[in-house]
């Protein structure tokens, strides 16, 4: 299991990675194991506002199926299009091409008060 030591992390195992003017959203390598094989990401449409929190989409998989919860508040900026026709991504590449949104923040504090890499490592059994 691998831990994106630039990205911040959610109670709720979503990581949030700031690339230049917008926060890359997805799940962790830790949330995807435990899920199993996904099968199927519901996202919201570019555009929508979102509040930290506020659950985004659903993430199917063969176990079960999981709310989405948006680690930082924002607009969906970018919904990644790859996800609707290999939705396993997710599982290949959760922290490259396993993205879900991209998300303008609106406020940036937001990134500071989820977890460090590190500290969500402890968190999940991990450091």
């Amino acid at each position: 299991m691998s831990i994106d030591a630039a990205a911040r992390y959610a109670e709720s195992h979503e990581y949030a990675k700031l690339e230049g003017s917008l926060v890359l959203v997805g799940i962790s390598d830790h949330a995807q194991e435990e899920l199993g094989d996904i099968v199927f990401v519901e996202l919201p449409k570019a555009g929508k506002l979102l509040a930290k929190g506020q659950v985004f989409g659903t993430v199917e998989s063969v176990k079960a199926a999981s709310d989405l919860y948006m680690p930082v508040s924002g607009e969906v900026s970018e919904v990644n299009p790859a996800l609707q026709a290999d939705a396993g991504l997710v599982n290949r590449e959760p922290y490259r091409k396993g993205w879900m949104i991209k998300v303008k923040p609106s406020n940036i504090c937001d990134l500071d008060a989820l977890l460090s890499a590190e500290a969500y490592g402890k968190s999940i059994g991990e450091a």
